[in-house]
């Protein structure tokens, strides 16, 4: 890694050093990046922010919809509604039975676009098959569009003048920042091509702006000899969604490693399974940087970020600059 990444740097910011052997003996301090401590802290500043809302009259509120039995996706609701009770936001949570008609859910998007009390509005993903994806991210009000996946506010990004960003590439954003990782000049790869993460971490690395102009390279099914890309890479964003298919023989010495995948494995515990990234987090460790664990890396990043965007919502809605981290 070029001379400005500091891993002792990292670990006073937002991470742990831990010691390290690299293939050739050396021993090294890598950086186990903690997204909890990092989220924590940009959800103060974003608390702060719903406190200079309140003093102008002004109570920010994001609607959840969940038209799912899947326990994750129940998780993840819960989750968004607790941190929603911790700074101040106003939550509305509204269930649907997953074999309802899909109009009963774009009926409901419907009624919270034209709620006045309702500053963001999110349908948490994935649907039932019956129900058109592409179709309720259209059905959104752009200005309610926290997520940032309505193709108004994707375009807006993809031009460089984004209203929101989508909460993961934007949580990776402010971790790598955090941890002192200047993205500038750097060659990124980028393993996955979701429209969640893959595509739109891609666009914002190769941005003329802050946390951007880096070389980008997007892997993805397709992609032949994969361990040349990512062994060229001084970053890594893992978000393929497929367990530990990165090993550290596929990656450079002191490379930043952030790791986007949440995946379930058999495992010998009292629930049954584990979770495990896309990147073999052992075998990482020993060559990274720095790198990010799961869970506790990515995750906290993109709830706190959905809090920035329903703020940074209402104040657009009141006409009260905020000013967010």
């Amino acid at each position: 890694m070029p001379s400005e990444w500091s891993p002792a740097v990292g670990a006073r910011r937002g991470g742990a050093p831990t010691e390290a052997a690299g293939d050739r003996g050396a021993i090294t301090m890598t950086t186990i990046i903690d997204g909890n401590e990092i989220g924590d802290r940009i959800r103060a500043d974003v608390g702060d922010c719903v406190e200079a809302l309140a003093d102008a009259g002004v109570t920010p509120g994001l609607a959840t919809v969940l038209m799912s039995d899947d326990e994750a996706s129940e998780t993840y609701v819960s989750m968004k509604q607790r941190a929603c009770e911790e700074i101040g936001i106003e939550s509305y949570h509204h269930e649907i039975d997953a074999d309802a008609p899909a109009e009963r859910l774009f009926d409901r998007v419907e009624e919270l676009n034209a709620d006045p009390s309702v500053d963001g509005v999110l349908v948490q993903m994935p649907v039932p098959d019956h129900v058109d994806a592409r179709r309720v991210l259209r059905s959104i009000d752009p200005m309610k569009d926290v997520d940032g996946f309505h193709p108004e506010n994707v375009g807006r990004m993809v031009s460089g003048d984004p209203r929101y960003k989508p909460c993961t590439p934007h949580g990776i954003q402010k971790l790598l920042a955090a941890v002192d990782v200047d993205t500038e000049g750097k060659d990124a790869v980028v393993v996955g091509r979701s429209d969640i993460v893959g595509k739109p971490m891609a666009n914002l690395l190769i941005q003329k702006a802050p946390g951007g102009n880096a070389t980008t390279t997007v892997c993805h099914s397709r992609t032949e000899d994969l361990a040349a890309k990512t062994r060229q890479a001084d970053i890594v964003v893992a978000a393929a969604g497929v367990p530990e298919m990165i090993d550290g023989s596929m990656l450079s010495e002191g490379v930043v490693v952030v790791d986007v995948g949440v995946n379930r494995v058999d495992a010998d515990t009292e629930k049954g399974y584990e979770l495990v990234g896309d990147v073999e987090f052992e075998s990482a460790k020993r060559k990274a940087a720095a790198v990010t664990p799961v869970p506790g890396g990515v995750g906290p990043l993109t709830i706190a970020m959905l809090m920035y965007n329903t703020v940074k919502a209402a104040g657009l809605r009141a006409g009260v600059d905020v000013e967010l981290p």
